[in-house]
This record gives structure tokens, sequence and C-alpha cells, in this order.
């Protein structure tokens, strides 16, 4: 979301407070600010209270690269009270330079252009969208379209609640009479009828479509695990559907952090609102994709669907409690982490080499047990020379299974001869865990 804000905007107010310095989310909202080519003007907050220290969050601020203007730097720190108001006009006037000196300017009597901030479905009025403006003047009953959403403005609310009928540049509103609910960070712009939205729409549509299904990857759940072993497996295909544009931004963020260079999760389709045929059209693509709904709850004709198309819907109302969910598929399809727990030593005191068959080392156990068919390592002088199996062990002439620590033995290895007096066997087991993201 601070991404999709920086995006949008041209001077980002980065608020930090002057009590508790640099936290990890003012560094994300630096990086975003910065990526986004945005000028920063920093407000210190709280310089009210008796433990704020200016002066040290200047210093974290310039050691992330963004030195005061104060320090011979070129970003403006301005003090700020969000309690008293002290230091508050300061920033409305140091914004207003910043904006004159970028001669950042919009026309009023243009086609309306903006970005929707964020969407969602309301009872009772359908999809909503929260839209800044950007160019132009938006009215009630323009026609609009924004990807694949499209319709006539209905109505418009601004931050206080009212119903207003037109919204000028820089200027946020709720808007209403869209087909559904468009994707945040998605253009708004107004067009001259709505037919021409409609057909933009569709356009878009098939184009989005026809993409995912073109992605799609069919493939049996019980396949995975060998398909991850054989380096066959591209992607996971995933529906993903949630309350709200943040939510659903949020969770899909976290679902292709988990990506790796085995398992791939691929959001083939998300979106705001609750399970539709159309999402299970996509499933019946890819027969056993994940379809994931966030606080949402699959209606009785979508349930007799799924089951018709033998699809599970998951549903969560807690995001880290479908993340977890993931983490474990994720984590149980990767090839295992194999890890190596050493079962003992023995050292070799003598060699014999008998023909056609090869060399037998005579050793001595100084530490656990030797077993045979076990891996071992050859350790010359400390480095090791050699990994393989022990094919033979014996005790006197008996062959054996094992041979413990304070006994004498003598071991063969698979196909590998060149062993020595002094060379040291250290037999090892694999022991392989699921891995845990």
């Amino acid at each position: 979301m601070r991404k999709r804000g920086a995006q949008v905007t041209d001077i980002a107010i980065v608020v930090i407070a002057a009590d508790d310095g640099v936290k990890p989310q003012t560094i994300e909202a630096f990086k975003q600010a910065k990526e986004a080519g945005v000028q920063i003007i920093v407000a210190m907050n709280k310089i009210d209270k008796e433990n704020a220290n200016v002066d040290k969050l200047k210093a974290e601020c310039a050691e992330l690269g963004f030195n005061p203007r104060d320090w011979g730097g070129e970003f403006e720190f301005i003090p700020i009270s969000a309690k008293t108001g002290e230091g508050i006009d300061n920033l409305l006037e140091t914004i207003l330079i910043q904006a004159e000196i970028m001669e950042l300017k919009a026309s009023p009597n243009t086609t309306a252009k903006a970005v929707v901030l964020e969407g969602s479905v309301e009872k009772g009025r359908g999809a909503v969208a929260t839209v800044i403006v950007q160019n132009g003047t938006l009215k009630v009953g323009d026609p609009v379209v924004a990807d694949i959403a499209f319709g006539k403005v209905r109505t418009m609310t601004d931050d206080q609640g009212k119903n207003i009928k037109a919204l000028g540049p820089s200027e946020v509103a709720v808007i209403t009479g869209l087909s559904e609910v468009p994707m945040a960070g998605s253009v708004l712009v107004a067009v001259d009828s709505e037919n021409t939205a409609r057909s933009l729409a569709h356009k878009k549509a098939t184009y989005l479509r026809q993409k995912a299904l073109s992605k799609s990857t069919k493939v049996h759940l019980d396949e995975l695990a060998s398909m991850v072993a054989n380096k066959e497996l591209q992607n996971i295909p995933i529906v993903l559907k949630a309350d709200t544009q943040g939510s659903l931004e949020a969770i899909k963020h976290s679902l292709l952090a988990l990506n790796n260079e085995e398992v791939s999760l691929q959001v083939i389709s998300a979106g705001v609102g609750s399970i539709s045929e159309n999402d299970l059209s996509l499933v019946a693509n890819n027969p056993h994709a994940l379809v994931l709904g966030f606080n949402i709850r699959p209606t009785g004709n979508i349930r007799v669907k799924a089951k018709e198309l033998r699809v599970e819907i998951k549903t969560y109302s807690v995001i880290y409690a479908l993340i977890d969910d993931m983490k474990a598929l994720v984590g149980g399809l990767m090839s295992p982490v194999v890890e190596e727990e050493d079962t003992g030593q023995a050292e070799v005191r003598e060699t014999f080499v008998i023909p056609k068959v090869g060399t037998i080392a005579g050793c001595m156990v100084v530490d656990g047990v030797i077993n045979k068919g076990i891996k071992v390592r050859l350790i010359r002088e400390g480095v090791v020379v050699h990994v393989g199996k022990i094919v033979s062990l014996k005790r006197f002439k008996d062959d054996v299974a094992e041979v413990s620590k304070g006994y004498e033995c003598g071991i063969m290895l698979d196909r590998y001869n060149d062993v020595r007096v002094g060379d040291v066997f250290e037999s090892f087991k694999e022991i392989h865990k699921t891995r845990v993201l």
C-alpha cells in the first residue's frame, strides 16, 4: 500500500515519531518514495514529548542516505506536533513551496483521469472505489472505465462523508456505479459513452483471461512431490479472492514471497468480492489449483458448482493462518533438507591388497559404531579425499553388520582402493527433513 501511495503522489510526507526514531516501516516508506522518484519531506512528529530527540532522528535518517537540508543535504526536515499543532503551518508552507518549485499543475477542464487507491464491495452499494483525480474533473454521471471495471459514476462521497457532484485535481472521493471492484493502482478514465467503457473493459478482461489461461498448469496434487524431485514443477496455480483490495494486495505479496527455485505459487486470478462461477471456470482448467478466500464465504450455488468440479475452496479470516498453510504446502513440496549425522570413526592401521577383490583396510574403531553399507568419508591428513560406501565389513574372517568402538575390523569400499595407513574412515547417515519456510 505504501508503494501504491508513493506512485500516485508528487510529494511524499514521511512522518517519523521524534521519540521513537527510524523503524522498519520508516525504512520501507523511504524505499518506496525513493523508487517512485517523488520529492520527500520528513515530518518529525511528537516534538512536544520530553524524550523527543530530533538530532538523533536526523542522524538515523542520514545513515540511510536522507540528509537534512540544515546538515548540507537535500531533504526538508520539519519538526511538528500533531497534538499541539506546532509546526503544521510550517509543514504546509514547505509543501506549497516544493509544489511551486516543481511546477505541479493540472487542468480541471480536460478529460478526467484518476487513480484507484482502494476498492471493495459494500452491501447496498455494490462495488465502490476510492479514487484520487490526477487531471481533469470527474462528475456524477460520467461513463468511466478502470481496467476490467466499467460503468457510470452514480454517487461520489468526499472524506467528510458528504455527497458531491464533481471532483477536481488532487481531490479524493469514494465512487459507486462500477460493474465490479477495480484493481488498486489501476487508472480510471472518463470516456464519451457507457458503450465505449464497456467495450474497453471487455477487451481488457479478454486479454487478461487469455494471459491467465496461457500460464495455467494442469497438475495433480499427488504428482507435485515427484515433479519437484525431477525439477519439472513450474508453478502451483492459485485463485485468490478477498473482501478488500488492501487485504488482497497484502496476501498476494506474501504468497509471491514464498516462491523459490523449486516451487512457485502463481496467482492466476485475484479479485475483490465473493467467489464466482468465472473463478471456478479458471479452476476447471486447472483441476488441482488452489482456491483461497479471505473474509468471504462461497454461496450455496458456488458450493454446489465447486463440488461438481471437485474443487476445494478454502476460506480464512486471519491472514497469518492463510500464509502459514501456504508455507506448509510449499515447504512440504520442496526437496527435503539433507543433514549428515556422524555415527563413527575408524583409523586405518594396515592395508591388504587382494587380487581381483581390492584393498582391505585393517582398522580400529575409535569412536561410535561402523555399519556395513553406510556412507563414509575417507580423510587423509584432515582432507576428505573420497566419499563412498562400505561394501564389506569383517571381524577376523566373519562378515558382520556393525563394529563398535574399541574393536578391530576389516573395511572395503565400493569401487575404491586408494586407502593408506593413517587414513580415517568417518561414517555418517543422511537425515531428510522437511523444509520450513
